[in-house]
């Protein structure tokens, strides 16, 4: 099983390149297009429960985090109201970020298998992770009106992602968030649309792969929809394509 490396920077774009994603990361950091989702974000972070009522609250859009040249790209639904909306870091603080961090470990692209904090020193190598709505929505959904104003920003990620081999989408609207991306940017000729299931594989073109995979949410692993091995067996998936480049025949 391969190694994390400890160094992000083995794959970073020329200066130029990483201007632009700095600037597409805080562009979306400031961003307050949706109502409902900044007075909700912004009140969870007031409004603090219990268990992190010493903690300060990040209460804002999430930035990708991540590799940004990373041939792996990981599209999850949105942050967590006490995970990513507390910590500041996509998949950070909450139950579907330990299940997450713990595969990335595993197959060799986190230097460690958990996400605590943004000063915990994780470093992800070939992989970036993003989401297709950047605010925390009230019961983990988000309105139709609020997918579409934060698609700019996943179809932004998705132009970055020059060296793009495989997207890993987490859960059926992450999946056909970035199939529709993926389509609108004219990145793809697919013209049906594929059932989701968990282990779905479509390929977007001759180089860049779609995979699908339950949500590693609480409501998943506790009722033991999604278990450790299938979810391992979506990493192993992937360090197969990684390893063979573009498949034959494509």
């Amino acid at each position: 099983m391969p190694s994390a490396n400890p160094k992000e920077g083995s794959h970073q774009p020329h200066a130029h390149s990483h201007t632009a994603w700095q600037d597409l990361q805080a562009e979306s950091i400031g961003c307050r297009k949706c109502p409902r989702l900044v007075e909700w974000r912004e009140r969870v972070a007031r409004e603090k429960v219990r268990r992190f009522e010493s903690k300060s609250y990040w209460g804002k859009p999430l930035p990708s985090f991540g590799d940004p040249a990373a041939r792996l790209l990981i599209v999850g639904l949105a942050p967590a109201a006490h995970g990513g909306n507390r910590t500041g870091r996509m998949f950070t603080g909450d139950r579907s970020g330990d299940w997450l961090y713990r595969a990335l470990h595993k197959w060799g692209f986190a230097n460690q298998p958990a996400s605590v904090d943004r000063e915990d020193g994780l470093v992800l190598s070939d992989c970036r992770i993003t989401a297709m709505v950047r605010c925390a929505p009230p019961a983990n959904k988000p309105f139709p009106d609020e997918i579409e104003n934060c698609r700019p920003y996943l179809l932004r990620e998705i132009e970055f992602g020059s060296r793009l081999r495989v997207v890993l989408a987490l859960g059926k609207l992450a999946f056909d968030a970035t199939l529709a991306s993926f389509r609108s940017l004219g990145l793809t000729d697919a013209v049906r649309r594929p059932p989701f299931a968990h282990g779905t594989e479509f390929p977007l073109g001759r180089t860049v792969d779609l995979l699908a995979s339950y949500h590693p949410s609480q409501q998943n692993t506790f009722t033991g929809k999604l278990t450790e091995p299938m979810f391992d067996r979506i990493f192993e998936q992937i360090r197969a394509k990684l390893a063979f480049g573009e498949l034959p025949g494509r």
